[in-house]
């Protein structure tokens, strides 16, 4: 799986350092290894854990006329001092990359590779180690092309996007009595295709109008799961001041989510493969999870003052209640940038976690700390017109099965000098859908979460710097008889460079509830690391 994530990331990178990319502005590209020494100490029982960690990354930036790319991979191999605490691997990175072929033609992709904690109703670990219980490798990526024209006064578009989403089987997946189990997600190609043709205010007539459709599918191998929608829409957008608009839109649409059922053993309990997932039942048909059709409409307003702030928000009618949707971005200065997303839809883990990733910006900052990257919550951009985005509702948990996604993410950054300071706030909610079947029933239930980021780093001296992290994430899993939890943590990081060798120490404090008990868990770490960048 480690190949799949490094041809993703690097496939991304040549794309955008290709020779057609010749006038670079500024480009960088720095390999390094590094080695470091964990102490880990539960703080209520008082164990330690002692592991050294060899590890081997790239950090490279693109920044042309004509593409903007940024890779930070990092793979990490842990060596566990104590026979009960095993050798494991872990790998952490993100790649986002734009690439302008013609003045019409883009290509753009991204990747990442994380953990995430795997089951909402168990354990929420502070650090994700390969080997902690309930946490989960993840591996996902895309790409695809973006095509734009122009005949007359209509402006012409086309999007096709296809991608790649992986999950390794978690370290520990509990199944609490009276509850059902989830059958463990495995992985999934999606693709979508979009088309659409505008014709803006005033061109011909008062109105601007919009002609768009789309299609979408996704295939999972977990019980075959297949995701299916496709929609046919039409815009308008009113004038009504220079800064302001009235828009609204009335469309068609498809959507169907289903699965094969899954094989039953005597006792009525699903029958799962070594890896805890699930088998299909070969004697049973296709079952439907979730289905709609029908007319959808949305109505709203657009503003923008000036050319830094702009907002727009939506209110209508979809998947049968009513449905919010909205954006703000604020770049107050050239450093200082906010951004506002409410989203509503209906998807799947591996689409939902392509789409976050399509929407962080192509240049972000990858951390020093060991500790907290991960890139499985909120990234800051560098620029206060790309401020960065959260993947928080959609790391709340893994789920194989289909659902309505409703949220809201928060997200500002700010440098100024050699300080950034910057941060994200979110809620989700998702509501699940999955066919009615002994034991593994999920249908109409709603989970919850809450979360809070906040990153600080500042650079002391041409080669030194600090670096603080706080998070805290509050989960309720809306099935009967769990227990809500709540996870908490810092962390905090020095650096030092000595030319090419880099020094650095860390230290971090986690805790997590599950209940209204005391803390589960309460543990410390410490490290000390030195880099060598080539």
């Amino acid at each position: 799986m480690s190949r799949i994530v490094l041809l993703g990331t690097g496939a991304l990178f040549a794309i955008a350092a290709s020779p057609a990319a010749a006038q670079r502005a500024h480009t960088e590209v720095h390999p390094y290894i590094e080695l470091s020494q964990t102490v880990d100490v539960d703080l209520k029982g008082g164990d330690a854990v002692t592991y050294t960690s060899a590890a081997a990354g790239v950090d490279a930036t693109i920044d042309t006329l004509r593409a903007s790319a940024q890779v930070a991979y990092r793979y990490e191999h842990r060596f566990g001092w104590d026979r009960d605490d095993g050798d494991s691997d872990v790998h952490s990175g993100l790649a986002r990359a734009e690439f302008r072929l013609t003045p019409g033609v883009t290509l753009e992709g991204g990747a990442i590779a994380t953990r995430t904690r795997y089951d909402i109703r168990g354990e929420a670990p502070g650090v994700l180690g390969a080997d902690d219980r309930n946490v989960s490798q993840v591996y996902s990526l895309y790409a695809g092309p973006t095509v734009t024209g122009q005949v007359g006064p209509v402006s012409l578009a086309s999007i096709y996007r296809i991608g790649y989403t992986k999950v390794d089987t978690p370290g520990f997946s509990p199944v609490l009595a009276g509850q059902p189990r989830f059958n463990a997600y495995d992985s999934s190609v999606g693709q979508i295709a979009n088309v659409s043709a505008a014709l803006p205010p005033r061109a011909l007539l008062p109105v601007g109008l919009t002609a768009s459709s789309g299609f979408s599918r996704e295939d999972a191998g977990s019980l075959k799961s297949r995701f299916q929608s496709w929609y046919v829409r039409g815009d308008a957008l009113l004038p009504v001041s220079p800064n302001l608009a009235v828009a609204g839109g009335v469309g068609y649409e498809e959507i169907e989510t289903s699965e094969r059922a899954a094989l039953l053993a005597a006792n009525g309990a699903p029958v799962v493969d070594r890896n805890g997932r699930f088998v299909v039942d070969p004697a049973q048909p296709r079952r439907v999870a979730y289905r709609t059709d029908g007319v959808y409409w949305d109505a709203g307003v657009v503003y923008r003052p000036s050319p830094r702030t702009s907002l727009e928000a939506r209110v209508g009618r979809r998947y049968g209640s009513m449905s919010y949707t909205g954006t703000a971005t604020w770049a107050a200065s050239p450093g200082v940038g906010v951004a506002i997303g409410v989203y509503d839809t209906v998807t799947t883990f591996g689409r939902q976690l392509r789409q976050g990733i399509s929407n962080l910006p192509t240049s972000f900052i990858a951390t020093r700390d060991q500790f907290a990257q991960a890139f499985n919550g909120c990234t800051l951009g560098t620029t206060g017109a790309a401020p960065g985005g959260c993947l928080d509702g959609i790391f709340q948990s893994v789920t194989g099965s289909s659902y309505r996604a409703r949220g809201i993410d928060a997200v500002v950054s700010a440098t100024r000098g050699r300080t950034t300071i910057g941060g994200g706030v979110g809620y989700a909610n998702r509501k699940l859908f999955s066919p009615d079947r002994p034991g593994v029933t999920v249908y109409g239930i709603e989970d919850e979460s809450y979360y809070a980021q906040l990153f600080f780093t500042r650079a002391l001296s041409p080669v030194s710097g600090v670096t603080a992290q706080a998070f805290a994430d509050y989960y309720e899993p809306g099935f009967a008889g769990s227990d809500d939890v709540l996870s908490t943590g810092a962390t905090a990081s020095y650096y030092h460079n000595f030319g090419r060798l880099g020094t650095s120490a860390s230290v971090g404090i986690y805790s997590f509830r599950v209940g209204d008990g005391v803390d589960t868990a309460l543990r410390g770490q410490a490290l000390l690391g030195a880099r060598y960048t080539f």
